[in-house]
């Protein structure tokens, strides 16, 4: 069980994720959640330096696609802004999301990597596929009512592994 809550790597944000890691792990496509790891829960800005992450990947052919639980409105609006393909309302967990997104990448289970800041939903969907999991410290505490319940026990779960030495702390 706990196997596929352990995340492969564990980071403080995306901006830690360098493309050219992700190409010599054989990764050709990166699936990534939108609230809280992208940009806070309901934010619909794109910066800079999200702009610049993503290109950075669009530079070494590694494609994205976001997936997300959030609203169709929501999740397409950033979308389009970012220019990559998105999945709304995932249902993550569940597999069909993360089978769809790579479907649209065109990439299997050992080429895909998953990032995201949730492990009950993000690091638990990709790892029951095999994909290549990367869990981000959430960037705001702002967020769904049902998410911070999960938290709390998200944070059990983190402080277990780290305990049993199946994951490394990101370094603050």
């Amino acid at each position: 069980m706990f196997n596929w809550l352990c995340p492969d790597l564990y980071l403080n944000s995306i901006f830690e994720i360098k493309p050219e890691f992700l190409r010599q792990k054989g990764i050709r496509g990166v699936i990534v959640d939108l609230d809280n790891t992208l940009v806070p829960w309901n934010e619909a800005r794109v910066n800079k330096d999200i702009s610049e992450w993503f290109q950075g990947f669009k530079d070494l052919g590694i494609k994205l696609c976001i997936v997300s639980n959030n609203k169709k409105h929501r999740v397409l609006t950033f979308g389009e802004k970012i220019g990559i393909p998105t999945i709304y309302k995932a249902k993550k967990p569940r597999k069909k999301s993360f089978l769809k997104g790579m479907q649209i990448l065109k990439t299997k289970p050992s080429n895909t990597a998953v990032i995201g800041d949730q492990i009950f939903t993000d690091i638990l969907g990709g790892n029951r596929l095999g994909l290549y999991t990367i869990l981000v410290i959430p960037i705001s505490k702002k967020e769904f009512l049902w998410t911070r319940l999960m938290r709390s026990i998200e944070k059990a779960v983190l402080n277990f592994l780290i305990k049993k030495g199946h994951l490394t702390p990101p370094e603050r």
